[in-house]
């Protein structure tokens, strides 16, 4: 599926102004401007990546070392808070980014973010540690759904789907970063400061969006501006907003996405929250833990890349679906406890396979619906996603609180990559339905599904 869908045109001055915008409201050229604010954008999904993995590689000392009582269910139920802000943060950052400008949210959530991310370090207790996990959350789940919508309106509509797959590849760089530096920091300077790194985000990157992101109005409001200009009478105006999102020609997919996105965001933030512990029941010390949770991210990384020339090549369902059949069983294979060597190689696999899944799941919303509805479709597709994310942490602790071993955890995460190559067949099989029955729907009349 490869639809290009009108986006909005970037509106107001930035010290790097973007590439001048095309009829249909992609970039006509990838400018230089353009390739600093993705690159800006980019930085942020680092972080968006680094937090994924940081609770992971400090859990272990939060229920040894802190004093605040924590068991295994306790701990997944605070690693489950930062979703529950991610949640938030993405279903209304992605209708405010089409309400009031992606620009301006972009920045906002990454404040957010690195306030309360650096706040954690001084937590005094469990209670105080997880608020402040949520509302961090909140500016962190806000970035990816702005950031993917502001990206697509600065490149050219046939790199969209490569420049989107491409630049969540931030998202396992920056859980590689937190395994590397949580190897060394942990123990030298404690648990702590694995949050402290969020002050780079505060003091380089967020003075970076001021300089290079450029302002975007919302679709709506411009398209009310040309409506006055032509005569209040006409009272044409785009619909958009969450009622427009749920209702035909789009309720169908979109719910398909979602549920995708659950199941997929379920195996994949499962994975990068217990991964190290899970490790270490099995028998690994922490070193070699997070050398596994490395493997994974570095196995998203070529995912990253592998799925956009894929995706570009082959549609991005056909290869999201192919991706999460590959994670399903790379993670079945991890249940059998085979020889280490073949551990890290699935890992790998399943890094690939989940991570590569979400990219091209966003790949695919960014091109299917139109400039207007982008923002609040993609902040739809990854707030309600972060449901899986919410229970994969709770679900991971409650299945070892009972009993049940590492193994039942890779199963469960299997299963959810599982469910979400069937229903990414049946997102194609609806997309094919959809144009084959009404092809103006695709505003390009081509489709590669």
């Amino acid at each position: 599926m490869n639809h290009t869908l009108p986006a909005a045109a970037p509106h107001g001055s930035s010290p790097a102004a973007p590439a001048p915008t095309a009829a249909n409201g992609s970039a006509s050229r990838f400018s230089k401007g353009s390739a600093a604010a993705v690159l800006v954008c980019w930085l942020l999904v680092v972080f968006d990546g680094y937090d994924l993995i940081v609770y992971g590689t400090v859990q272990s000392s939060l229920i040894s070392e802190t004093g605040w009582g924590l068991s295994k269910a306790t701990a997944g139920t605070i690693g489950s808070m930062a979703f529950v802000g991610m949640m938030i943060g993405a279903i209304f950052a992605g209708r405010m980014a089409d309400s009031w400008g992606r620009r301006r949210t972009i920045l906002g959530c990454a404040v957010i973010f690195s306030i309360f991310t650096i706040l954690c370090a001084f937590a005094p207790n469990a209670a105080v540690f997880g608020a402040l996990r949520l509302l961090a959350g909140i500016g962190l789940g806000g970035l990816v759904p702005s950031a993917n919508a502001l990206v697509a309106e600065l490149v050219p509509a046939k790199w969209r789907s490569t420049i989107a797959t491409l630049m969540m590849s931030g998202v396992p760089i920056g859980g590689s970063i937190a395994a590397l530096v949580g190897i060394q920091m942990i123990p030298a300077f404690g648990w702590e400061s694995m949050f402290l790194v969020a002050v780079l985000a505060l003091v380089i990157v967020v003075p970076l969006g001021l300089k290079f992101l450029p302002e975007t109005l919302a679709p709506v409001i411009a398209t009310d501006k040309a409506a006055k200009t032509a005569g209040k009478a006409s009272g044409i105006r785009e619909p958009s907003g969450f009622s427009s999102l749920l209702r035909a020609p789009y309720l169908g997919v979109s719910v398909l996405f979602a549920v995708a996105t659950i199941a997929t965001l379920f195996a994949w933030y499962g994975l990068g929250t217990w991964l190290p512990n899970l490790m270490q029941l099995a028998g690994y010390n922490l070193g070699s833990a997070l050398t596994f949770a490395l493997a994974l991210n570095l196995g998203a990384v070529a995912g990253s890349v592998i799925t956009a020339w894929a995706g570009t090549r082959f549609g991005p369902i056909p290869t999201a679906i192919a991706a999460a059949a590959v994670a399903a069983g790379a993670l079945v294979v991890l249940v059998i406890s085979p020889p280490v060597g073949v551990v890290y190689f699935m890992l790998v696999l399943a890094g690939v396979g989940t991570h590569g899944t979400q990219c091209l799941i966003i790949a695919a919303v960014a091109s299917h619906y139109p400039g207007h509805l982008r923002g609040t479709a993609l902040g739809w597709a990854l707030g309600t996603g972060r449901i899986g994310a919410v229970a994969a942490p709770q679900v991971g602790g409650l299945l070892l609180a009972a009993g049940l071993g590492v193994s039942a955890n890779f199963l469960a995460f299997a299963g959810a990559a599982a469910v979400a190559a069937v229903l990414l067949a049946a997102v194609g099989l609806k997309l094919k339905s959809k144009l084959s029955t009404t092809p103006s729907l695709s505003p390009t009349g081509a489709s590669n599904v």
